[in-house]
């Protein structure tokens, strides 16, 4: 880059390769590493996910770190765990992050940071378009699903130790 960055996405694209850091509504928002309970819970998941989407061949999972650009301008998430639909893998670019929205995004909570995932990140998931988003506490492995309705969330309900998808038609449990 021949000049100083003039934007938070710029400076965002700027970050040495794994810093956990997202922009939303433009500004950059910057975590600490996972603790070992939530990479415990990612990787459960992510390993109920992969054997289910092996038999069903309808799509993949992705894991965190994996840049999401939601728009190329002011919004780039870090979800922990998303999948997206086999129709919809064009957002995929093999050489580098993903530009789209996924059908399906998990956040699993990190202490000191819930209102991130529950309140600014639900907002921006409905906004662009999420079909389905669920948020699962690890310290008590309780989870909230949202559905997408007419551009809106309407809860699937509140869970313990279980995703119920709808999207996928199967639960997940952990």
């Amino acid at each position: 880059m021949l000049h100083p960055p003039r934007t938070i996405m710029e400076v965002f694209k700027m970050l040495p390769q794994g810093t956990l850091a997202e922009v939303i509504e433009n500004t950059l928002y910057m975590s600490p590493t996972p603790t070992a309970q939530h990479q415990r819970l990612i990787r459960e998941l992510l390993d109920q996910f992969s054997l289910f989407l092996k038999e069903e061949k309808t799509g993949e999972i992705f894991v965190s770190p994996l840049d999401v650009f939601l728009d190329e301008s002011s919004n780039a998430v870090e979800p922990d765990l998303f999948f997206i639909r086999s129709e919809n893998i064009s957002i995929v670019d093999p050489n580098g992050h993903i530009h789209g929205v996924p059908d399906l995004i998990i956040e699993v909570l990190s202490p000191g940071n819930q209102s991130h995932d529950k309140v600014r990140k639900k907002a921006l998931y409905e906004r662009f378009g999420v079909k389905e988003y669920w948020i699962v506490d690890p310290a008590t492995k309780e989870t909230i699903g949202y559905k997408l309705v007419d551009n809106k969330y309407i809860s699937l309900g509140e869970f313990a130790g279980e995703i119920r998808s709808q999207l996928l038609n199967h639960s997940f449990s952990f």
